[in-house]
């Protein structure tokens, strides 16, 4: 194929700011639930859904988007995708009841799904194979720090301003994004206009919407709920449908023979590891400073907020370490250094000051940005350029349920040691024990993730076939 014509620094730009404003709503409406329960009148187990249906949607998204990207140009479907995005951060930032609020986040998040699959396949598109980890290292910026910001932003708007102000200091960005977009984005990746099959995009959206909502459900109401049983349950069996309908098509919507690449299986494990343990601290933290020890909601914030900076400052250094000595080794140190501060987190108590917080959270997402894009690029790396979109999809799709898995185990295993801690007299902050137990299962599952990593080569091939 010829070499294309485009200005790499624009398009990186476009789409970095594009996804950074997507993923940031990930996380933007979770310290700004309590105003938006106290205006609109809602539960809190209804406002949770501001959030849940934005990860829900997002999940949904995700798989379709290796088949949008084949049957679109990268122009098409990024001014579509912020167009969809920006339209829905309007109509959340207008909303005069909940209903409408939510549909907002539902529309916002159909945008948002396809930008960060779209941003790794061009990426992985425009730059050579040993350019490669400085370029992930950008998207690995936008994927940690993003989200680590939310809390903290949403928490200082919150206090000084109406929760509405969050959407209107992001419409601004993706309308100036979409603007830009018209006027310099170019085509990358190839287009190959697959035939739409609806049976795939209705089992894809049942089967992972399905498990989605069933581990968010169990995390907040318990695994034995109704809805949580009946929704897994369509969940596995959708998906198991899915799955084979997958494998016997000659083009097939999201394809799951990526796996038969060497070590991509591995290293897709390493990224839900460590990604699950990436939201859990990131949901167990404030939940232990909020409703342990009284700290504000900013506060929590602000003590994520350094852990996020050193991620977004290491990426792109940690992306171009990659480019000269390959994944194993960073993998290995990254893991061993969130290892170690995982255990250094279960020893929570009334005494815990938020410096020690801060400073451990920190260490944390140091090795975190050593794991994250690396073992993605090195898996991603292994596929030939016609399964780059559906790699991409698969590493963020088995990602977004870590996460949603990890926060229901997480929060079912607090609850019940808790429960189980106060018929122990010895054990004097019932609540805090909880906690406790739920980063020791962080810490274990970081160790056997560390043990996986000495399995992983360097995830640098010499060429790359078409």
């Amino acid at each position: 194929m010829e070499k294309p014509t485009f200005n790499q620094s624009t398009i990186v730009a476009l789409l970095l700011a594009g996804t950074f404003i997507a993923i940031l709503n990930q996380t933007l409406m979770i310290t700004a639930i309590p105003p938006v329960m106290d205006e609109m009148h809602i539960s809190a187990n209804s406002a949770q859904w501001l959030t849940t249906v934005f990860m829900l949607v997002n999940g949904i998204m995700i798989p379709i988007s290796a088949f949008l990207l084949e049957r679109f140009t990268t122009r098409q479907l990024f001014i579509s995708a912020m167009s969809i995005f920006a339209f829905g951060t309007l109509v959340a930032g207008l909303a005069p009841n909940f209903g409408t609020l939510l549909l907002g986040r539902m529309i916002q998040s159909s945008g948002a799904g396809v930008m960060l699959p779209l941003m790794q396949t061009v990426f992985l598109m425009i730059f050579p194979v040993h350019k490669r980890g400085a370029a992930m290292g950008l998207v690995g910026l936008v994927i940690s720090f993003a989200p680590a910001i939310g809390p903290a932003l949403s928490g200082w708007v919150t206090e000084h301003y109406s929760w509405r102000v969050l959407f209107f200091i992001i419409l601004p960005i993706a309308l100036i994004d979409i603007l830009i977009a018209v006027k310099a984005l170019r085509n990358v990746t190839e287009v190959t206009r697959p035939k739409v099959d609806v049976l795939s995009i209705i089992l894809s959206s049942f089967g992972f919407g399905g498990l989605l909502y069933g581990f968010t459900s169990a995390g907040n109401y318990g695994w034995a709920e109704r809805n949580t049983i009946l929704s897994l349950s369509i969940g596995v069996v959708a998906l198991a449908w899915f799955i084979s309908r997958q494998l016997r098509l000659a083009h097939p919507m999201l394809e799951f023979r990526v796996f038969q690449y060497s070590f991509f299986p591995i290293a897709i494990l390493i990224g839900m590891i460590t990604f699950m343990g990436l939201i859990g601290a990131e949901t167990l933290i404030p939940l232990f400073m909020q409703n342990m020890r009284d700290f504000t909601a900013f506060e929590a914030g602000i003590a994520l907020l350094p852990g996020a900076l050193i991620t977004g400052i290491l990426a792109p250094f940690i992306g171009r370490i990659f480019d000269k000595v390959g994944a194993r080794w960073l993998v290995i140190t990254g893991l061993i250094i969130i290892t170690v501060s995982s255990f250094a987190f279960i020893d929570l108590g009334p005494a815990t000051t938020i410096t020690y917080i801060t400073i451990l959270y920190s260490i944390r997402m140091l090795g975190l940005s050593m794991v994250m894009m690396p073992v993605s690029t090195a898996a991603l790396n292994l596929l030939p350029k016609r399964l780059l979109p559906h790699g991409a999809a698969m590493d963020n799709t088995m990602k977004m349920i870590a996460a949603s898995v990890g926060t229901a185990i997480l929060v079912t295993v607090m609850t019940t040691s808790t429960e189980l801690a106060k018929d122990r007299p010895e054990i004097r902050h019932p609540d805090m024990y909880g906690v406790n137990i739920s980063f020791f299962v962080v810490a274990v599952l970081s160790a056997v993730s560390l043990l996986i990593s000495f399995f992983i080569k360097s995830g640098k091939p010499e060429n790359q076939q078409a």
